[in-house]
């Protein structure tokens, strides 16, 4: 059965070929597999996030699989000047990890700046790529477009090796991501296979996990977005979310279909709706019909408000105790940096240099 949203059947293609095959073995021994996914503290998580990787997560902890959730804290600083509200934008990361169902004795939550091992991988690492490699990357090139900064730092250029030190600390061997995302991962595998070639064995060639969800549209029309201000973000309040929906962007058409090529705003919210009712787009509009965009909006404002009623209760309870809240992200530090130094003092043996 096809998720709601699900575009008409077509041939696979090779990539999308091996993440069925990988999903087929995640499901038979999740126990081998360790993922790495993660967030930059840059602002609330939102809708999009939710459908688009963290229920994701909570389903491959839930099948058994070692999760590693990194909080991305030194990455604020690729594409911004400072890290500005850095402890209120972690701390709302965690609160939403856990009222989503992240669970800490399964699940390890990290922050960046708290595992040096792992930032000293990046040095080795950009020993084994060129300028030209970093500097052609994909996602390179779209930080840079959509940078804050007044000038792009150097750092910006060691992005890709930054993120392949964040995967292969911890040897993960599965990362979730969209099809944008396949040409930074091929860069993180080749880093593996040439630290592995030229050193010895140490690091898997991590694969990745594509995402089958669709893409919600922010409420102005564009890609729903922490940073421009278009985003329903999961920790909002009722009347919030009513208030952001009832700003969205639709179009003069009275009647309701659901038509994501000709009608991308009036179709994003529809899928909005079904997505958390679990029925088909097609079905929803037809039931709005001839009410037009205001029938439309209160009808996906009540599915999200319901739909999100409980994960809002639970993270109103973490947040009466932040201390909690704090705890889950130390320990996961004191995990994450005993692997890292693991995997570091593999590092150093391959290499031959001085511990």
């Amino acid at each position: 059965m096809s998720s709601p949203g699900a575009s008409p059947a077509s041939a696979p293609t090779p990539a999308e070929r091996r993440s069925a095959e990988l999903e087929l073995r995640l499901v038979r021994d999740p126990g081998r597999f360790r993922v790495l996914t993660g967030d930059r503290p840059t602002g609330r998580l939102h809708l999009g996030h939710y459908f688009g990787t963290l229920r994701n997560r909570v389903r491959l902890q839930d099948l058994g699989v070692d999760v590693f959730v990194l909080i991305a804290d030194f990455q604020v600083l690729t594409d911004r000047d400072t890290a500005e509200r850095l402890e209120e934008y972690t701390d709302g990361l965690l609160l939403d990890y856990l009222a989503l169902g992240i669970d800490p004795a399964r699940s390890t939550v990290f922050n960046h700046s708290a595992v040096p091992a792992l930032n000293q991988l990046l040095l080795p690492f950009l020993s084994l790529v060129s300028v030209a490699e970093l500097g052609r990357n994909p996602t390179v090139k779209d930080e840079i477009a959509h940078s804050r900064q007044s000038a792009v730092s150097g750092l910006m250029y060691t992005y890709p090796a930054h993120q392949a030190a964040d995967i292969l600390f911890c040897k993960g061997d599965v990362v979730p991501a969209g099809l944008d995302q396949l040409p930074h991962l091929e860069l993180t595998r080749t880093i593996a296979r040439r630290f592995n070639e030229r050193y010895g064995h140490v690091f898997p060639e991590p694969e990745a996990l594509l995402s089958a969800a669709p893409l919600l549209l922010g409420t102005d029309g564009s890609k729903m977005s922490k940073s421009r201000a278009n985003s329903v973000p999961l920790a909002a309040t009722a009347d919030e979310t009513a208030r952001l929906i009832k700003g969205a962007t639709t179009d003069a058409d009275r009647h309701i279909t659901y038509d994501p090529e000709r009608r991308p705003g009036v179709s994003s919210l529809v899928l909005l709706a079904a997505l958390c009712l679990e029925r088909d787009p097609h079905e929803v509009a037809a039931e709005i019909g001839d009410g037009g965009s205001a029938a439309l909006k209160r009808t996906v404002t009540e599915a999200v408000n319901t739909h999100l009623a409980p994960v809002r209760a639970r993270r109103a309870e973490y947040a009466a105790d932040l201390s909690y809240v704090r705890s889950v992200l130390r320990a996961g530090n004191e995990r994450a940096n005993a692997v890292a130094e693991a995997t570091l003092e593999e590092v150093r043996e391959a290499m031959g240099t001085f511990r």
